[in-house]
């Protein structure tokens, strides 16, 4: 009865069999697709209680039934890692979030109370800014869009774009996981424990501090259990101050972008950017790279609101411009690229100015794209761009850009920006068509040939097979891969065994 509290956790079936992503790069059959929604019992801890046990028991019956379960966040990810051809659970509902009592956390946690949040697995990134915002607070770092929950987003390894932060993951300091039907724990590293004994108990968790099994939990990819909830650090509101112009790919950018060091450049700030992007048109190199960056700045009202120009925002990336070419005449696609990024990528010398959530704002997609992201050792940043630069050249054309982008390396034990101290993200974002994946075919096979390092972002396009992701991990792969056999049963671990992990060789 509409207005009548609900005091059980409602699992949905949407009565849908097929399941299609946010960027249409594939449609999958799919056994069931169901909506996961919160009890309505006025107490924020027991309708999250009471949830874990709905989610335990989706797991049971998935174990009775020999099928597959997959939690489905944003649906942001391009390759099918959040995808099965069992049941899917549309999580997005999932948006509790709560603060964490001092008495609560370890006295060897040397961070500040004030800035953890214990989040929900469901919440988006643009939720957790509003939320954060109303607190005087923000996330560390956001991807150049923010449609993706925080879960699917560290779960994937999805790349921040702060320089001296990291990825979405690195701000995760605790994991709630849900390894079996009578089984969850809490997970944080023994090297820096956050929360004490109690914390876990009041979940009805156990409270598992071990580095090893959480640096692998942490980007996880869907095959450890059901992450319900998250522990997150946070900052104080802060603004950014976004510049974008436009400068030669030459000597001095090119250094920049292989070691960090700008002294080389005329930037509009002289302290080191909060951000740093480089863009390249392959069909305008005369008319330089767009160059982003943006500055910190402590939080203070009455600042003039960005105000976006052009059709393409502050905070969307290539993809979003791009997207929205077809697989068009080879011949015509250098004019079309050329004219949609003039008429779209805003050029800003004089700056503005937001906080995180509005100038990384997008929250939509554009028309049905691709997006390969290639992580690399900083040093070969420049060799790269030329290597895509070349095949583009020669054996092109293709409706792609080539983005930098640059974030301190992780210490997850998959994540796919490993490269340390800094990784550099080199972002081929093209239209969807088979001229763009024989763009990253090529891109690939050339690094390989070159001797160049890399790995690639498991949510955007990947060509992945056991081979490939022992050569981008070594050891790393097997860890990962005993962590999972040491935290979930045989049973479980089929449940969470999914055609990408399969197809990777991780499951």
């Amino acid at each position: 009865m509409k207005g009548v509290p609900d005091p059980i956790p409602r699992i949905i079936d949407t009565g849908d069999r097929e399941w299609t992503n946010k960027h249409h790069t594939f449609t999958t059959p799919v056994q069931a697709l169901y909506d996961v929604l919160n009890p309505d019992l006025g107490d924020q801890l027991a309708e999250y209680l009471e949830t874990t046990k709905a989610l335990q028991a989706v797991i049971a019956d998935a174990i009775e039934d020999e099928t597959t379960v997959r939690m489905l966040g944003g649906g942001w990810s391009f390759s099918e890692v959040a995808a099965t051809a069992g049941r899917m659970y549309n999580t997005k509902p999932l948006n509790l979030y709560f603060r964490m009592a001092p008495e609560r956390l370890d006295p060897a946690y040397d961070g500040d109370a004030a800035h953890l949040w214990f989040v929900q697995c469901g919440n988006q990134i643009a939720e957790l800014s509003r939320k954060l915002r109303a607190e005087g607070q923000s996330l560390r770092t956001t991807g150049a869009s923010n449609g993706q929950t925080i879960i699917g987003a560290a779960s994937t390894g999805t790349h921040g774009s702060a320089l001296d932060v990291g990825a979405i993951q690195d701000y995760v300091v605790g994991l709630h996981l849900i390894t079996g039907p009578d089984r969850h724990i809490f997970l944080q590293r023994q090297s820096r424990p956050v929360v004490v004994e109690a914390f876990a108990t009041r979940l009805g968790a156990t409270l598992v501090s071990d580095d090893r099994l959480f640096n692998a939990a942490l980007v996880s990819l869907g095959g450890f259990g059901i992450i319900h909830g998250a522990l997150i650090e946070t900052d104080d509101l802060f603004l950014l101050q976004m510049f974008r112009r436009r400068m030669p790919f030459d000597a001095a950018l090119r250094h920049a972008v292989t070691t960090l060091d700008f002294s080389g450049l005329t930037l509009p700030r002289l302290e080191r950017p909060y951000h740093f992007e480089v863009v390249i048109n392959p069909y305008d190199l005369d008319g330089g790279a767009y160059v982003t960056t943006m500055y910190q700045d402590p939080f203070h009202a009455g600042y003039p609101p960005p105000k976006p120009k052009g059709a393409m925002a502050p905070g969307d990336n290539a993809l979003a411009l791009i997207g929205a070419l077809t697989d068009a005449i080879p011949a015509v696609i250098p004019k079309l690229v050329k004219a949609l990024t003039k008429s779209t990528y805003a050029l800003y010398p004089k700056g503005i100015t937001g906080t995180i959530g509005e100038i990384f704002s997008a929250t939509t997609t554009t028309g049905k794209a691709a997006g390969c992201a290639i992580g690399l050792p900083l040093e070969h940043a420049a060799a790269a761009v030329d290597i895509a630069l070349r095949i583009i050249r020669d054996q092109g054309p293709f409706a792609a850009i080539v983005a930098l982008r640059f974030v301190k390396g992780t210490d997850a034990t998959l994540g796919f920006t490993r490269f340390k101290p800094h990784t550099c993200i080199l972002d081929l974002d093209g239209a969807l068509s088979s001229r763009t994946m024989q763009f990253y075919s090529l891109m690939w096979s050339a690094l390989v040939a070159a001797g160049i390092p890399f790995t690639l972002h498991w949510g955007k396009i990947v060509g992945l097979t056991p081979t490939v992701v022992n050569a981008f991990y070594g050891a790393a792969a097997d860890e990962w891969r005993q962590a999972r056999t040491d935290l979930l049963d045989a049973d479980v671990r089929r449940v969470f065994a999914s055609r990408f992990l399969v197809t990777a060789g991780l499951a």
